[in-house]
C-alpha cells in the first residue's frame, strides 16, 4: 500500500518527535485525528505507521509488531513517568470537543502559573490519556507577569467569560 500524504503538510519537522507504541493503530488514529484534531502528515499502513501534526507539534504512532523497537514488555497505562505538553490555538474548543466525545478527563481545564525566576508563565490545559494510557496535556499559553510570592502556586479551574 503506498504512503497517504496529507494534502496540508508542510516542510516543517520537529526536532524532536516521540514515537508511541499503539496496541492498535485504527482506535489511535481515530483518538488523535477525529478527537483531538491531528492531521496525518503521512501513513505507512503496510508497516502500521503514521505520522501525526496538529500546529506545531509532531508525533509518531507505531502499532506494536515483532521487531519494533521495545525495550521492555508493555504494561497499560503506557508511557509511564512522562506526560506529553502539547500547544493549541484553542484549548477550550479542544476541551468541547473531547468533552462532547464523552473522553474522561485525567485532570480538568484549570489555569496554572509556572514560575520562572521573577517570572510566572500561565497557561489553561487539561490532562487526558489516549488509548493506551498515554498522558496527553493539551495547553494554551495566556500571559507572563511578575512573580508575586503571595499567589504561589495559584491555581485556578477555568471559566470562560463571554
Amino acid at each position: 500500500m503506498k504512503s497517504q500524504i496529507a494534502t496540508d503538510s508542510d516542510d516543517d519537522w520537529a526536532a524532536l518527535v516521540p514515537e508511541l507504541l499503539v496496541r492498535d493503530l485504527a482506535t489511535s488514529l481515530e483518538f488523535y485525528l477525529q478527537g483531538c484534531g491531528f492531521r496525518l502528515r503521512y501513513a505507512r499502513p503496510e508497516d502500521g505507521f503514521a505520522y501525526l501534526a496538529l500546529g506545531r507539534a509532531q508525533l509518531m504512532l507505531e502499532e506494536v509488531t515483532p521487531g519494533c523497537w521495545q525495550t521492555a514488555p508493555l504494561r497499560s497505562p503506557f508511557g509511564r513517568g512522562m506526560n506529553l505538553q502539547i500547544e493549541v490555538a484553542d484549548v477550550h474548543a479542544l476541551h468541547d470537543r473531547l468533552q462532547d466525545r464523552n473522553q474522561t478527563f485525567f485532570r480538568p481545564l484549570s489555569t496554572e502559573w509556572y514560575r520562572d525566576g521573577d517570572l510566572e508563565h500561565g497557561q489553561t490545559q487539561f490532562l487526558v490519556q489516549d488509548p493506551d494510557g498515554y498522558l496527553l496535556r493539551f495547553m494554551q499559553h495566556l500571559e507572563t507577569r511578575p512573580y508575586d510570592p503571595d499567589r504561589s502556586g495559584e491555581s485556578t479551574p477555568s471559566r470562560r467569560t463571554v
